[in-house]
């Protein structure tokens, strides 16, 4: 299904036409929706484009709640993963701290 944004500022703006596409998981019989610019791809494409895009969300999301980054430094994918490491070690070795302290 098409979506097209018809008013006179949408029109102005050159508002891209979209595409709603249905899926049905067949494992949980679970529906998605999706709104999309992709017009050749099929909908179970699209489904697991948006699953793969959804573990990538979820892992900044826990990245940024339990390692404290609030912004990433760098642009580079090298920078990117320096800073996730060093975060990653600072908080294994506080968690580890803390248990030593509980301990004894």
């Amino acid at each position: 299904q098409s979506i097209e944004f018809t008013s006179t500022h949408a029109q102005k703006q050159g508002a891209p036409t979209l595409r709603l596409v249905g899926y049905t998981c067949p494992d949980t019989q679970r529906k998605y929706r999706f709104i999309t610019n992709n017009f050749t791809l099929s909908a179970r494409t699209i489904a697991a484009i948006y699953k793969d895009r959804w573990h990538v969300e979820l892992f900044f999301k826990a990245v940024k709640q339990n390692l404290k980054i609030k912004a990433f430094l760098g642009s580079s994918r090298n920078a990117m993963l320096t800073q996730i490491w060093i975060a990653m070690i600072s908080y294994l070795l506080l968690a580890y701290a803390r248990d030593c302290v509980k301990e004894g």
